[in-house]
């Protein structure tokens, strides 16, 4: 794909987040657009975003069956996450266009994860703490209507996240046995297993550490990691609540204002 191609899928998804517009999907306009191709154009974006906003992390997408099975694809994703998207439990809801909820534990990094060679106990090592946490995603493709290639364009569907307030320390607990209940407006809506998480959410981590040392980037030191969601994302509005409690990480909540 020519790099002034590049430069129309990213102009026209730059725009559609800023106008909470919605386009079509870019797999219509081009349907051999690679997955390579779809990475060229979420990383322009974020080389013009960082010129005002710092990044804070990344999160990983499509780990879980539920949520590929939801969206038709069958391998993960990444994308980046900026301070501006860290919310302290209240989300406006005309911020976004159509957006879903994801309950997963995020990984606050102590060192960098480099070298294209990291393991699940690397993970671990580097890690902080981990911590509960809710990501809303959204797409600025029309009616969730996306392939891989579309999402990942799309930084991987980022929208913004929430954490929550207990610091774990990632060796005091098993992390491949977290379970999870998701309440909307009081009722339970899901529930699921870390195992969900590419059968461990430590792997989730390291395979992303290893996807991007192939770019030459590593995880760094103080960055949040969003591992995956457990469960399939349920849609938000305006008016609702939702909270996730988790064992051994304790509880966070969202509110749609």
């Amino acid at each position: 794909m020519s790099y002034a191609r590049t430069v129309e899928f990213a102009d026209e998804l730059y725009k559609a987040e800023i106008s909470c517009s919605p386009i079509a999907p870019l797999t219509e306009s081009d349907p051999d657009i690679t997955i390579e191709n779809a990475y060229a154009v979420q990383l322009y974006n974020v080389k013009r975003n960082i010129l005002k906003r710092a990044i804070s992390g990344k999160k990983i997408g499509l780990t879980s069956k539920g949520i590929q099975a939801q969206f038709g694809v069958d391998t993960p994703d990444y994308g980046h996450l900026f301070k501006d998207m860290e919310k302290a439990g209240k989300v406006l809801r005309a911020a976004f266009i159509q957006p879903k909820i994801e309950a997963e534990i995020a990984y606050v990094l102590k060192d960098d994860l480099k070298g294209g060679a990291v393991t699940a106990d690397d993970v671990l090592k580097a890690t902080d703490y981990v911590i509960c946490s809710f990501e809303i995603v959204d797409s600025r493709i029309a009616d969730w209507k996306i392939k891989l290639a579309d999402t990942i364009a799309d930084n991987a569907s980022s929208g913004c996240y929430v954490l929550g307030a207990k610091k774990v320390r990632p060796l005091s607990c098993d992390l491949k046995a977290i379970s999870m209940k998701l309440y909307k407006n009081g009722l339970l809506v899901s529930e699921g297993g870390s195992a969900e998480v590419m059968g461990n959410p430590s792997l989730s981590v390291a395979w992303l550490a290893n996807k991007l040392w192939e770019y030459g980037v590593a995880l760094k030191k103080g960055e949040v990691i969003l591992s995956g969601a457990f469960t399939a994302a349920p849609l938000a509005e305006k008016g609702d609540v939702f909270e996730a409690r988790f064992s051994e990480l304790g509880d966070v909540m969202a509110e749609f204002v």
